[in-house]
């Protein structure tokens, strides 16, 4: 078994719905176990289009006995049944689920990049990543996950927590 660190956001439409469902076809995945689960976040959008509303984020921590890109692909599955769309790049979606970390893989193929060659940089991912595994040390840089984070300027404004535990009934947290 494996393990894979897998974030997840979303800013349309029921933000909350959206997250708990996705975890829901994570516990679906053949061979596949849900471990962990951060808090939940409420982020400003990061890149992208202009007048973007806040996204939910989270992280979640899975066991599987899956390869890396069957797995990326059962990801990709729960998004497009969501309605994702990838149109324009970091654009509003429903949902968005990135595939941070698969054990200790390090894959260089533009279908497969392991670890996220991002994650390091951006607060809404690492503070998640923090929750659940703040020791352990990112594939690629060596350095644990909150000594990465450390590095990452805050932003006022840039990320609350809105629910330490969730995944339940879906209720919209903020407009």
């Amino acid at each position: 078994m494996t393990t894979a660190l897998i974030a997840m956001g979303s800013n349309l439409g029921d933000r909350y719905a959206n997250l708990s469902w996705a975890l829901r076809g994570l516990q679906a995945i053949p061979r596949t176990t849900l471990t962990w689960q951060s808090a939940l976040y409420e982020t400003a959008p990061v890149g992208g289009p202009e007048n973007q509303g806040p996204f939910l984020n989270a992280v979640v921590s899975v066991e599987t006995a899956l390869t890396a890109a069957v797995f990326l692909g059962a990801l990709h599955g729960i998004e497009a049944a969501l309605g994702r769309e990838r149109v324009v790049r970091w654009s509003a979606r429903t949902l968005d689920l990135d595939l941070l970390t698969f054990g200790e893989t390090i894959s260089d193929d533009p279908a497969l990049l392991l670890p996220h060659p991002r994650m390091h940089e951006r607060r809404f991912v690492m503070v998640p990543v923090c929750d659940l595994v703040p020791q352990m040390r990112h594939p690629r840089l060596g350095l644990s996950m909150a000594e990465l984070l450390a590095r990452l300027p805050v932003e006022p404004g840039d990320l609350a927590m809105v629910r330490a535990a969730w995944g339940e009934p879906a209720i919209e947290l903020s407009a």
